[in-house]
């Protein structure tokens, strides 16, 4: 019997103008993943940028969308790059949220979402057509019009440059949403490892302006619960919280400064 893919929370939080919160999941493992839904998280972030398994690697990204499935938490996948035959590999392997990196122009936007498309802004897309994964193995239900309403691809703006032109960048149609990455631009703007240095905040204040502008939903990091807050009240619809070994250490050293012991 044909069967359809399951709708996609990220997608449904934010479009009903929600605020979804996440963990970034940086031991890769799909125990954690599994755990983190059952805490009842709206996504889970994999990076596979800085750290990981190969974006290429099918098999280990099926193991974590699996756990992600159990609970209905959405898997949140970052590529390193808008390679469009990346992008059409992750897809595939089922994955319906993602963000890119190291994009500067609309056009490199343009293709990275010809690529996740079956059809795009009138025309036919560059989404590959076959029976994997995502397709539920063949038996999905109108499996291209399901993955184009349901896949959701972000970008990230990290340097000077795409935030030089974010104003064309959000007007890429059907942009899923923007992540401000203070971290990266910190390092663009030769201040590595100061994401609060006054001249990152700069840059991600014009990309808050242009996003709510636009209307293009905005993720970004939050920096403890106050900022978290902070941001949710300021436009921010995407926001991860912290990472697991993040969480791990805290706890584990409150756990050691509370120790009585010699």
């Amino acid at each position: 019997m044909p069967t359809t893919p399951r709708s996609n929370r990220l997608q449904r939080t934010i479009e009903g103008d929600g605020v979804a919160l996440g963990v970034l999941e940086n031991t890769y493992s799909p125990a954690l993943v599994e755990f983190y839904g059952d805490l009842g998280l709206d996504f889970v972030w994999i990076d596979l940028e800085h750290a990981g398994p190969s974006p290429w690697n099918g098999d280990r990204l099926e193991d974590l969308l699996r756990a992600a499935d159990v609970t209905e938490t959405e898997l949140l996948v970052r590529l390193p790059e808008p390679d469009p035959g990346m992008i059409r590999k992750a897809l595939d392997a089922g994955v319906r949220s993602l963000f890119v990196s190291r994009i500067e122009t609309a056009d490199e936007v343009r293709q990275a979402l010809e690529a996740s498309r079956f059809e795009y802004d009138g025309d036919p897309g560059r989404r590959g057509f076959a029976s994997p994964r995502a397709s539920r193995w063949g038996t999905a239900d109108d499996y291209a019009g399901t993955e184009d309403d349901e896949i959701v691809l972000g970008v990230t703006i990290e340097n000077p440059t795409a935030v030089d032109n974010i104003d064309d960048i959000l007007a890429v149609p059907e942009l899923g949403f923007v992540f401000a990455g203070p971290l990266d631009l910190a390092v663009s703007l030769g201040h590595p490892g100061e994401p609060t240095h006054e001249k990152v905040g700069d840059h991600v204040e014009r990309i808050r302006d242009a996003a709510l502008e636009a209307d293009v939903p905005l993720g970004g990091l939050g920096f403890g619960m106050d900022d978290v807050n902070e941001k949710a009240e300021s436009g921010y619809q995407i926001l991860n919280l912290g990472s697991t070994t993040g969480a791990l250490q805290g706890t584990v050293q409150s756990w050691l400064d509370e120790y009585d012991g010699n």
